[in-house]
């Protein structure tokens, strides 16, 4: 069957106008024939993304224009005779032209997402490769150094993931380093904002003993506005155990927070 006929076909029949036989005729050809089947998918996708867009319906008065031109361009050919082209025809046409305008958008907006995918699945797999490094470097028990740069990777990503804060936390409240200690700290502080990484900060209050620690945490408590420490401030202000530095920044915090 002829491309152009079968394109005719086709839109018909996604418009559900053909009878019977056409019907049949449309479906036969495209369970045996592979590109009319492709063909069909295809306009399937421009007449759905048509039926979903506003539609546009000609005035009076610019159809009726647009019929006298045809026939006065077909009377000045030069034959004498005068073509009255039928309305049906007439919206063929101007479906066909929107049917190409369409399919040029279609594809442009098909670019674009497959674009915006490549860059998604690009930005995933770079993540993915900082995350391992860091990681790496973080299980380094040998050398703090190598664990601190570990952390400070954290700091050139925009969003850390589960996984990572994860790493981070343990690494601040657990490494035997104060100063790789200190370092997750600053990198989760990037975070602060994020519910889970806010909550793991406070939570740590209560469990560090390093007054290095302790003191930066307050400090980043009082920047976060974070009124619900003032409990665990009061607690250590009490703690007859807790250096006076400590005490002081503690007391401090509960009067920037009251």
């Amino acid at each position: 069957m002829e491309k152009e006929k079968l394109e005719s076909l086709l839109i018909d029949y996604i418009d559900n106008k053909l009878n019977s036989v056409d019907r049949r005729a449309v479906e036969t050809e495209l369970v045996n024939n592979a590109n009319a089947y492709k063909l069909y998918e295809e306009l399937k996708e421009v007449m759905y993304m048509m039926d979903r867009s506003a539609r546009l319906e000609p005035s009076g008065k610019l159809k009726s224009n647009f019929e006298s031109m045809l026939k006065q361009e077909s009377a000045s050919g030069g034959t004498g005779k005068v073509i009255f082209f039928q309305p049906a025809l007439l919206y063929k046409v101007a479906a066909a032209v929107l049917l190409l305008i369409l399919g040029g958008g279609a594809g442009f907006w098909i670019s674009q997402q497959q674009r915006q995918a490549n860059e998604i699945a690009e930005m995933k797999r770079e993540m993915e490769k900082t995350k391992l490094m860091m990681m790496s470097l973080m299980e380094n028990e040998q050398s703090a150094s190598q664990r601190i740069q570990g952390v400070n990777v954290a700091l050139s990503v925009e969003k850390a993931d589960d996984e990572m804060v994860t790493a981070l936390v343990k690494a601040m409240n657990e490494d035997m380093n104060t100063n790789v200690r200190l370092a997750a700290l600053d990198a989760l502080s990037k975070f602060h904002q994020e519910p889970r990484v806010r909550k793991e900060l406070i939570r740590s209050l209560a469990l560090q003993k390093d007054p290095v620690i302790q003191i930066a945490l307050i400090q980043l408590m009082v920047k976060m506005k974070e009124k619900g420490v003032v409990k665990d401030l009061q607690r250590i202000v009490d703690d007859n155990k807790a250096i006076k530095a400590v005490k002081d920044e503690a007391y401090s915090g509960i009067l920037k927070l009251s």
